[in-house]
């Protein structure tokens, strides 16, 4: 569309305040400027909203990608799932699930030979590691509404933000996960 990603979806969500509340806070933790200039130099930023299982979710994704190597650098994210029974349990979801969704979104294929799966542990799955993990703020929004879930929402928000963060970067759009090798040409 050719508008700063966050004050397009900001003019989209007029009619969603739960939904903007979190879009702007998420936002404004990440020190989003609309209108400002990408990072460059293979970085980017990439932003989603998602309402899932009662939960209002925004994840702004940083990025760099070298080499058609993908690094996520930084994620923030704002929630409001309503009532927070605990938030501790919040932010440990959300990590849990951001982290997830990473794994999957760079790595998560699993192949079938002779009809059997290949992968058997996670010996020859690739998952994130400590030291590929990202810082991951969580921001909770106070709420009075109805508690909502935590759980997937937090997966299903990374993956979107990230894509258009590697998009940021590199210029390349992807069309499905994991990237695997879509960015070596990149």
């Amino acid at each position: 569309a050719k508008v700063d990603p966050v004050k397009y979806r900001q003019d989209l969500l007029g009619k969603s305040p739960r939904a903007l509340n979190v879009l702007n806070l998420a936002a404004q933790q990440a020190k989003w400027t609309p209108g400002a200039q990408q990072p460059g130099n293979g970085k980017g930023r990439g932003v989603s909203v998602l309402n899932a299982f009662g939960s209002y979710f925004a994840m702004v994704v940083d990025v760099t990608v070298t080499n058609g190597e993908v690094r996520v650098d930084h994620v923030t994210c704002a929630v409001d799932c309503g009532v927070a029974v605990n938030p501790d349990t919040i932010e440990a979801q959300i990590q849990g699930g951001a982290i997830f969704g990473i794994t999957a979104a760079l790595y998560g294929q699993i192949t079938i030979r002779n009809g059997r799966v290949e992968q058997s542990n996670f010996t020859d799955y690739r998952i994130l590691r400590i030291n590929e993990t990202p810082p991951i703020d969580v921001h909770i929004v106070q709420s009075s509404e109805a508690p909502g879930g935590i759980g997937e929402p937090g997966t299903s928000a990374l993956q979107p933000a990230l894509a258009n963060a590697i998009f940021a970067a590199t210029g390349k759009r992807l069309r499905s996960l994991p990237v695997g090798d879509q960015l070596k040409s990149a």
